[in-house]
């Protein structure tokens, strides 16, 4: 059986709060050994950055760490968005294996190439579930999004959370944990094996109206929805629409809250909320309709419009929550929100967190507040903004 602990602790004085968090992090693991340790920490704490990683693993005796620094910092259902904080996040995994790594990035022929990635082997057959990854990668010198890609070519179905470091003014100003390194650079992670892990990605949007098919493109402008320009549909749209969708597409429309969400899995007959890979919408032009996107525009992808606001985000977490909840009980989460979230975007402060405690717990939980977030959409890994993406671990 897996055993989670978590705790957080705002001591200003760094082995102080070292020693309260480990402390009561480790108690719920009734003396087995913390197969894993996850970490997240203020830059109120830089200055013991280099020695953190040492520190918490020994106080721990863990297997393995891992965690960075943060702008905000989650501990159970707790947002601590000011002030000094570090939590912990721990597991035991009797029957799993986790396997730390570190990617670094080379450049060779004006081509940049991570290397460190471990072997996953050959996954068993129903079990994808059970093979996953959590990754944490510096905004400054990691490129999430190249990573993703090669590896959903390489490796199809391979599921990944986890989010970048934040916080840091410049390079080397974020902070890596791997074992006992602190690491400036690059991405550390962990893959885990024989371990069942649920993922939930909420991207805080509401779908409007319906599908509609891209008929014609050029890279990020769609030129043609359905054989209109995007304009006139949006404009349809609003007039088929009701009162509460009329409302909600025309806040949207003044405060920038409006996108477009591509269907990831193009052989969905009926894409439902989850399916969709939401970009914001960067522009219109008022005469000639077209529309730009944040992404790529490809002809013949399914598309929906979406709209994003707090009310929206928060409806779409507690959805997705409850969907998850519903199959069963998880032992323990890591959350990886973004740093436009929290009391940015919602009137009360421990929003994600506490909807995480509410609708899927009680359970254990730590994670930060990210400048980017991981997770996958349709069968495909992303890197995110303003997302909620949450590794739900099975107890069992």
């Amino acid at each position: 059986m897996n055993r989670f602990g978590a705790a957080f602790s705002t001591e200003a004085d760094l082995d102080t709060a070292v020693e309260q968090a480990c402390a009561a992090a480790i108690a719920p693991l009734a003396g087995e050994r913390p197969s894993l340790a996850v970490l997240f920490v203020s830059h109120d704490h830089a200055d013991g950055f280099d020695r953190l990683a040492r520190l918490v693993r020994a106080r721990l005796g863990a297997d393995h760490l891992i965690g960075c620094s943060g702008d905000s910092i989650v501990g159970n259902g707790r947002e601590i968005e000011q002030g000094p904080c570090l939590a912990l996040w721990v597991a035991s995994f009797p029957e799993g294996e986790v396997e730390p790594f570190e990617l670094t990035v080379e450049e060779e022929r004006e081509q940049l190439h991570v290397r460190g990635f471990p072997g996953v082997g050959t996954v068993p057959p129903g079990q994808d579930a059970r093979v996953s990854m959590v990754l944490l990668g510096d905004p400054y010198s990691f490129p999430a999004d190249l990573f993703l890609q090669q590896l959903d070519q390489g490796l199809p179905g391979q599921k990944i959370l986890g989010g970048m470091a934040s916080g840091g003014s410049g390079p080397g100003t974020n902070a890596l944990f791997l074992d006992d390194e602190c690491l400036r650079a690059g991405a550390v992670g962990v893959l885990l094996r024989g371990i069942a892990v649920r993922h939930v990605v909420s991207q805080g949007c509401r779908p409007i109206g319906r599908t509609m098919v891209i008929t014609k493109s050029k890279e990020n402008v769609i030129e043609e929805l359905a054989g209109k320009p995007p304009l006139e549909q949006l404009k349809n749209l609003f007039e088929e629409s009701d009162g509460e969708e009329k409302e909600l597409l025309t806040k949207a429309l003044r405060s920038g809250g409006l996108h477009v969400g591509q269907v990831v899995d193009e052989f969905q007959s009926q894409p439902e909320r989850g399916d969709f890979l939401v970009r914001n919408v960067m522009g219109i032009d008022p005469k000639s309709g077209v529309m730009h996107i944040g992404d790529h525009a490809r002809r013949g992808r399914t598309i929906r419009f979406h709209v994003r606001d707090a009310a929206s985000a928060d409806e779409d977490l507690r959805h997705l929550l409850d969907a998850a909840r519903a199959r069963g009980a998880p032992g323990g989460a890591l959350l990886f929100t973004c740093n436009g979230r929290g009391t940015r975007l919602f009137e009360r402060p421990d929003h994600d967190a506490g909807a995480l405690q509410r609708h899927a717990g009680p359970l254990p939980a730590a994670g930060f507040f990210c400048a980017g977030e991981i997770g996958p959409i349709g069968g495909r890994n992303f890197l995110h903004g303003f997302t909620a993406s949450v590794a739900l671990f099975d107890a069992e």
